[in-house]
């Protein structure tokens, strides 16, 4: 029953912290305004800048910012106990993540829709927009290679996924037909898309579809070929085709998840079966680094992430429709992705011990279930594993409900794998927006065409997917510095906001300020042992750019202070 009272205590808190704090930094501190111009109207083109209602562009948002980020990191870090990871997630989104998700979108709003690395050169100066493009395009590089091979390594685990992912294509669009074409209700015909998506799970029940090695081509290989074709045709598409009909889809699914998630933990407590199995502090688990500072890069998604800033002030920013709308869409989705967080806690720290299949074939549970999968860092270590360790705690809390456990097993394979899927396609088409950005200051006109700026980031993206063979892998190589560089990312994006509320001449700047030296301590620390680490193992392709990150970091970092003791009092007027 302890498990059920925290997640019940934590999900009052996030209600009453949205409704306090929340309302506090958007009225007072941001003063947003009904009446103040938005992007997605003054610059509606159809395409990228749309204006859309509340609550369609929040579940865009949400799942785009979602992805398997609340799932991987939490997995991962409750090898140092659920106590810190608890902590860490829900503190860390009510003061940072939070605030540095609405912070970016109101920023983006009233800057025509651009990204972060344009907007920076705004309130610091022309010399950091580089600097930063560098940083956000190795984030996206490594994020889109990724996850094209996460959503191939969910297949190759879970076969029976598959065709609901690849089905719920066709559904979206056709939903996005019959919404913006013929004018059907929004919520009567999304309902209905979604009664179809989980209707074709019973085909992947009954045909699980296992892809077969060709052409010398592994599995993974395909699959991540395929995904990346995908990821470029679902970037160049109006986002009213694809990416908001299939986005609303997931929002559903994930309300599904999250109730199904929350009934299984409840009735898990009533009949007992569920406890706490994993510790509630392990300082020094067998072979795992130290838990500060490696805590806060290991979790980003859930409680901070540098990524949502590029989801707020790419796609985002240029589809909301309302400044008012931004409170719900950057401050409410972070707080909703914390809860899903919290839930994965569960899965991971209780519902593992209902039941776990060691390699051996035994079956195991409680204490010793979670110490089977959590014997150390390494034994713990991979996407698969982590991945793996949601999904059984999560389909043994959900069959306590009645569903049989295969069923939850395939519920929580395409909902992972979905939202994975919209991570990949709004992180390309980020991309996009920020080469074609970067293209047009530089006055490379080729690049600014949306065509040849996608095939520019698929492949890109591909080359490094397949850096090191035929299985798509490659990403794997940068990928033990992604967490720091993700975080780092997160760390400047609050010292943007703070330079721009510090720019207004009041002490608001205060919200942002704090948690960006916290973040920027916490990551330049991470990043330097990291630094250290890849010097001994002599792994110089990670030193080499690892070490490019550092030198941005710190230089971003010193003229973020500069201007920060020398900024104007107001730069921009803000609406009343």
């Amino acid at each position: 029953m302890e498990t059920f009272l925290l997640l019940v205590a934590t999900f009052f808190g996030y209600i009453v912290m949205y409704w306090t704090y929340g309302r506090f930094i958007a009225k007072k501190v941001f003063k947003i305004s009904g009446q103040a111009s938005v992007p997605a109207k003054e610059l509606e083109d159809g395409i990228d800048y749309v204006p859309t209602r509340k609550g369609i562009i929040f579940g865009h948002h949400f799942t785009s910012i979602a992805g398997t980020g609340p799932i991987v990191g939490p997995a991962i870090a409750i090898i140092w106990g659920w106590l810190p990871a608890l902590l860490w997630v829900f503190i860390g989104s009510i003061v940072m993540g939070a605030v540095h998700d609405f912070g970016t979108l109101i920023i983006s709003m009233r800057n025509e829709g651009k990204s972060l690395s344009e907007f920076t050169a705004r309130y610091i100066n022309s010399r950091t927009r580089f600097l930063f493009f560098i940083i956000v395009f190795i984030t996206l590089w490594i994020v889109i290679a990724i996850f094209g091979l996460i959503i191939a390594i969910i297949f190759s685990m879970y076969p029976t996924s598959v065709a609901a992912v690849w089905l719920q294509i066709p559904i979206s669009l056709a939903l996005g037909y019959f919404i913006y074409k013929k004018g059907a209700n929004i919520a009567v015909a999304s309902i209905i898309a979604v009664l179809f998506m989980y209707g074709v799970m019973i085909i992947g029940r009954y045909i699980p579809i296992e892809m077969p090695s060709l052409f010398g081509l592994p599995a993974t290989g395909i699959w991540t070929i395929l995904l990346l074709i995908y990821a470029y045709f679902a970037s160049v598409l109006p986002v009213t085709t694809l990416l908001q009909p299939r986005d609303f889809i997931n929002a559903y699914q994930l309300l599904i998840a999250m109730a199904l998630l929350v009934a299984g933990v409840f009735f898990s407590a009533l009949g007992g079966n569920l406890e706490l199995v994993a510790p509630t502090l392990q300082l020094n688990p067998e072979a795992a680094p130290p838990m500060w500072p490696f805590l806060f890069i290991t979790i980003a998604c859930g409680a901070i992430s540098g990524f949502h800033s590029l989801v707020s002030s790419g796609t985002s920013a240029k589809q909301v429709s309302n400044e008012k709308d931004a409170l719900f869409v950057g401050y409410g989705s972070m707080l909703v992705e914390s809860i899903l967080a919290v839930l994965v806690i569960a899965a991971v720290a209780a519902g593992i011990g209902m039941g776990y299949t060691a390699a051996s074939g035994e079956t195991v549970t409680g204490v010793q279930a979670w110490t089977t999968h959590y014997a150390s860092w390494t034994a713990a270590d991979g996407l698969g594993s982590k991945i793996g360790a949601f999904v059984i705690g999560a389909a043994n809390m959900i069959a306590s409900t009645g569903i049989p456990h295969q069923v939850a097993i395939i519920i929580m394979g395409v909902f992972v794998a979905s939202f994975a899927g919209t991570t990949l396609d709004t992180a390309t088409r980020i991309q996009r927006y920020v080469i074609c950005e970067i293209a047009s200051d530089m006055k490379i006109n080729v690049f600014r065409n949306r065509h040849l700026a996608t095939l520019l980031v698929v492949v890109t993206a591909a080359l490094l997917a397949f850096a090191n063979g035929a299985d798509g892998k490659g990403a794997l190589t940068l990928w033990p510095m992604f967490g720091a560089v993700n975080q780092t990312l997160a760390a400047l994006a609050l010292i943007i906001i703070t330079l721009y509320l510090r720019r207004r001449g009041s002490l608001f700047w205060l919200v942002a300020g704090p948690p960006a030296l916290f973040m920027a301590v916490m990551t330049l620390w991470a990043t330097l042992m990291n630094q250290a680490d890849f010097l001994d193992r002599l792994q110089w392709l990670l030193f080499s750019v690892n070490g490019i990150v550092v030198i941005i970091v710190i230089w971003i970092t010193a003229e973020g202070i500069v201007k920060f003791f020398h900024s104007p009092k107001t730069i921009d007027p803000i609406p009343d």
